[in-house]
């Protein structure tokens, strides 16, 4: 589980920074804003957002890549 101010790292792009945001969506998506620690032009960049199953805790070493949220819905029995 990711909890704000976390260091966390992005296991697809490598992007690493500090999480500033969580959102929960709906149908139980769930994506976490990440702050990098760099400047670009001697500017703070705006947080990039990822799914909570693409990030690693880099304080806790924890990854919940066994849990399944959101995705396709079966269709409702009328």
């Amino acid at each position: 589980m990711i909890n704000l101010g976390d260091r966390v790292k992005d296991t697809i792009t490598g992007f690493q920074g500090v999480a500033v945001g969580i959102t929960v969506w709906l149908y139980g998506c769930k994506r976490i804003g990440i702050q990098g620690t760099e400047l670009k032009d001697g500017k703070v960049l705006d947080p990039e957002w990822f799914d909570e199953q693409r990030l690693i805790s880099l304080d806790d070493k924890t990854h919940k890549s066994s849990v399944r949220v959101g995705g396709p819905q079966h269709d409702p029995r009328r």
